[in-house]
């Protein structure tokens, strides 16, 4: 039997060295966020931009939502892992980083792909449900005090058999301990109780980037 060990910023980077190579755009959206300042901590993982465009290629997943988009690196590692007829709507409120996330799906020849829309995401998604929208995929990785409104929005609208994914659900490893209940801690671990408990899905955390939950839909 195995031993889990301590994931490092070494084997992260082991890690990184031994999976497919990032695309150059994905790179270079990286390099851009190291001179962002305290936000750039929004951008998710390298570890977490092969999952999400393997899982992508994997479910064979054709239509995504994501609530969240920052400087658009994980929407483009999904977008890469979609076939040329794949749609993605990228939802967030931030005007300036979705132009610069807007500049980059250019330069990766991604934008027939991506549909970005500024407005608060709980407006959007009512809209896309008086649509009738149905999605192979939803990533969220947003304002956490709305993870349980945009968890049971989006239940509705993934189809069976298909795939909800959370970021920073480990919290910096904050969700440990019953003692701590700091405000957005609280917020994190609440939510996870509440989809461990969610009979319409089955899940699982990844202890990938700052952890995702992976559901899928019963």
């Amino acid at each position: 039997m195995g031993t889990n060990i301590n994931i490092t910023s070494e084997i992260e980077k082991y890690i990184e060295d031994f999976s497919h190579n990032l695309h150059p755009v994905q790179k270079e959206i990286i390099s851009y966020n190291r001179n962002l300042g305290d936000i750039k901590k929004m951008q998710i993982s390298v570890s977490q931009c092969h999952f999400l465009k393997l899982i992508t290629k994997i479910s064979k997943s054709k239509r995504i939502l994501e609530i969240g988009t920052f400087t658009g690196l994980s929407t483009l590692s999904m977008s890469l892992g979609l076939p040329e007829d794949g749609i993605l709507i990228a939802l967030d409120k931030n005007l300036d980083t979705n132009k610069k996330a807007k500049e980059f799906f250019y330069k990766a020849n991604q934008s027939k792909k991506i549909k970005t829309i500024i407005k608060p995401a709980l407006e959007t998604l009512k809209e896309l449900k008086n649509d009738n929208s149905i999605f192979d995929i939803v990533f969220i990785d947003s304002d956490k005090e709305n993870y349980k409104n945009y968890y049971d929005n989006v239940v509705e609208m993934v189809k069976v058999g298909g795939l909800i994914i959370i970021d920073n659900v480990l919290w910096h490893g904050e969700v440990i301990g019953a003692c701590n209940n700091e405000k957005f801690t609280k917020i994190i671990k609440d939510f996870n109780t509440y989809v461990k408990n969610d009979k319409r899905t089955e899940q699982t955390i990844i202890p990938l980037g700052d952890g995702l939950t992976v559901c899928r839909k019963i």
